[in-house]
């Protein structure tokens, strides 16, 4: 049975090689697995370092989180197993023979091992402490259904027709969850593996641990709406977890209102009653596994519970933020504003372009749309009639490589289309575009057909949503950007989108377009 182990890395020069170390197995056969390390964005000497040892190195175009990262190093892997480790991790000389023993049953489609440290600060044997009690609560089961990346295992082949971690999670999130709750509720078998052990360094300030609870807490929100049942109970999460973190905001707003409302104060104090009931498990875990911190105990479930449920609550609201339904009616609603306001500016455009040269008044033109979809896009002519049919002329003329090409004072513009493109005003008739439902007002840019044609595997990835009317592009260079640069720019906008994001744009699209940077 061959084994690949995939780490990922970004900025982890120092971390690459104390796991790579700690990886010179002396009781499993070095011919028997290989080491993938998939450099993630990294600008330190990561990959320098990494070349110093008997690995793989595999490199992403641009920096897209450990997700992306570990489903491109189980592509090239040639292994059975795939394991996974992170690069802040140490893993013990016995970790390969541990995390591969409960494959021999060929029921079991993946593993999980656990955390150590050898921290001595407080905060860090409470983090210890934490994972103690969950594993506790996971060697009672005969079957697991939540396996964490730090130290993982699948099938290769089960993996990869699973199409692996969800990518649009962000980097160190809780993607690893996602996946395994997807596997478990396949029936596939996932087992615990409490000898199969790597160190870490666990935070030791208490503003370190309270965003890490925070940032899974936000992102938990998206696991739980693709596995509701989830929410209510799974093989690593303790049932006094989720009551602390729903008990906590009820006690606070109990305690805000005893002054002014009869009852609240009794109502709090039974509250508080139930918490510290809830909280009784773990800190009798806490004293006898590690008596020292058990005074720091309660005060820590409190952050815990705090940080967790502040961040399931902004969970909901980005999820919203993010929602598809809510950003085609913002759509809707900003066409149809956008298409009132503008009417009389585009009724003189029309006149503008009939006076000025022969030829239709919409220029027509298929793109590629959302999945690749192809749809037809309009604008105002601003060119020649038949200008598409002049492209070899001027194509030499480009001042960005290809496939795409921009050519300043190209001879094919009429006059009135040079003040068009100037201003954008070329782009008003894609409102309709967007009434009909091909695009949003933000978005990436909709491509040519013969540009998608020649898109390296990444580009394809901004495909993923509808190209918009305005967007990174048009606020940060416009037609000055390659192919690479806006791809990058619409990527990042795609992996960390929100309504937000989509009115910041909106509103930089003024300025940009007063600047006229790009604009040809």
């Amino acid at each position: 049975m061959r084994a690949t182990i995939i780490i990922p890395a970004h900025n982890a020069a120092r971390t690459i090689k104390y796991c790579l170390n700690a990886l010179q197995v002396q009781n499993y056969p070095r011919d028997a697995y290989e080491i993938i390390v998939v450099n993630d964005g990294s600008t330190d000497a990561t990959a320098r370092i990494a070349e110093g040892y008997p690995i793989t190195l595999l490199t992403l175009p641009m920096r897209r989180g450990a997700g992306a990262a570990r489903n491109l190093g189980a592509s090239a892997a040639r292994g059975d197993i795939l394991l996974f480790t992170d690069a802040d991790c140490a893993p013990t000389q016995t970790w390969i023979r541990e995390m591969l023993a409960p494959f021999d049953d060929p029921r079991v489609v993946g593993v999980k091992g656990v955390y150590r440290t050898r921290q001595r600060e407080p905060l860090a044997r409470w983090v210890q402490a934490e994972y103690e009690e969950k594993y506790v609560r996971m060697l009672r089961a005969t079957a697991i259904d939540f396996v964490d990346t730090y130290s993982a295992a699948y099938r290769r082949n089960v993996f990869l027709a699973n199409q692996g971690f969800d990518e649009s999670f962000p980097n160190a999130s809780v993607e690893d969850q996602e996946f395994s709750f997807r596997l478990a509720k396949q029936g596939h078998r996932l087992i615990f593996a409490p000898l199969a052990v790597v160190f870490h360094h666990h935070p030791t300030t208490l503003a370190a641990y309270a965003r890490r609870k925070f940032r899974i807490g936000y992102w938990k929100v998206r696991v739980h709406r693709r596995h509701p049942g989830k929410i209510w109970c799974d093989s690593h999460t303790p049932q006094t977890l989720k009551m602390q973190v729903g008990l906590l905001p009820v006690l606070v707003a109990s305690l805000v209102a005893a002054p002014f409302v009869p009852g609240a104060a009794m109502l709090a104090g039974g509250i508080a009653l139930v918490l510290a009931l809830a909280m009784l498990p773990l800190l009798q875990f806490v004293l006898w596994r590690d008596s020292a911190i058990a005074v720091l105990a309660p005060g820590l479930i409190v952050v815990r519970a705090a940080a967790l449920g502040t961040g399931l609550i902004a969970g909901v609201f980005g999820e919203i933020a993010r929602s598809a339904t809510l950003k085609r009616a913002l759509d809707l609603i900003g066409a149809l504003l956008l298409l009132i306001a503008c009417a009389p500016i585009m009724a003189g455009i029309v006149l503008a372009i009939k006076l000025d040269s022969p030829g239709a008044v919409i220029f027509t033109q298929t793109r590629i749309g959302k999945d690749g979809q192809p749809f037809t896009l309009w604008k105002f002519r601003s060119m020649v009639d038949g200008a598409e049919n002049l492209l070899d002329t001027v194509i030499g003329a480009s001042v960005v490589p290809p496939p795409t090409f921009k050519i300043p004072n190209d001879p094919r513009v009429t006059r009135v289309g040079k003040i068009l493109r100037r201003f954008s005003l070329d782009e008003l008739p894609q409102l309709g575009n967007v009434l009909r439902g091909e695009m949003s007002l933000v978005g990436p840019r909709p491509e040519e057909s013969r540009v998608v044609a020649q898109y390296a595997e990444w580009h394809r990835r901004r495909l993923a949503v509808k190209p918009g009317i305005t967007g990174p592009m048009q606020t940060q260079g416009r037609g000055a950007l390659s192919l690479d640069e806006r791809v990058r720019l619409e990527l990042d906008y795609i992996e960390n989108y929100s309504l937000w994001r989509d009115f910041c744009l909106l509103f930089q699209t003024i300025p940009a377009v007063v600047r006229g940077t790009g604009a040809y």
